[in-house]
């Protein structure tokens, strides 16, 4: 008797059902003993991972980024050393420009007490420094000197234009060179400044 193509699938669902899936333990370590297992027939073994050479797009990207931090650190590097040169010009100038106005303000007080100066250099060569008054001009000379005025200006000193002011001049066979030999008024300098030349007669050799 012939079979009914129908029986067949039936037969066929059965085993399926009564079998049901199918599940391939591929872990390389059996979970229960902890023993590495063997791989099946038919299983490729995974393949080892390459060599890792320089030409990898890996380190190329490392390299590439090496040289922009590189680039990165010189930038800054060279930003800093440039704020740090311009800080110190500016010091410099400041203290500068401090110094210079300190002197220019002393040097215009100090200008102004000139006159005074005078009047007490002649009352001394008349002999009428005496007294409260010795005392005061005294005082007020060291208070100068301490402010960096210097007087000078003395008979016999050799003439120097940048420094004297010739009044007047005659011919001398005392001298052997162009020579202050009377000093009308003294001068006074603060430093390398000349607040006021010295006024003096000037001889020269005949």
């Amino acid at each position: 008797m012939t079979d009914r193509p129908g029986e067949h699938r039936d037969e066929r669902d059965q085993v399926e059902e009564h079998q049901g899936p199918v599940v391939r333990d591929k872990r390389r370590i059996d979970p229960v003993t902890g023993a590495v297992r063997e791989p099946a027939a038919g299983d490729s073994p995974p393949a080892p991972a390459g060599p890792v050479t320089p030409d990898s797009p890996a380190d190329g990207l490392g390299d590439d980024v090496a040289a922009e931090l590189s680039r990165q650190i010189a930038e800054r590097t060279a930003d800093l050393q440039r704020l740090q040169a311009e800080y110190a010009n500016y010091r410099r100038r400041v203290e500068r420009d401090r110094e210079v106005i300190r002197e220019t303000a002393v040097a215009n007080v100090l200008t102004n007490l000139l006159p005074v100066l005078d009047d007490i250099g002649r009352a001394r060569e008349h002999g009428e420094l005496e007294g409260g008054f010795k005392s005061v001009g005294e005082a007020l000379e060291a208070t100068v000197e301490k402010l960096g005025l210097e007087r000078f200006g003395t008979p016999g000193d050799p003439f120097d234009p940048t420094v004297h002011e010739a009044l007047t001049h005659a011919h001398s066979d005392d001298v052997t060179e162009a020579t202050a030999v009377e000093v009308f008024q003294p001068g006074y300098r603060i430093g390398d400044r000349v607040v006021r030349p010295a006024r003096v007669a000037v001889a020269e050799p005949e």
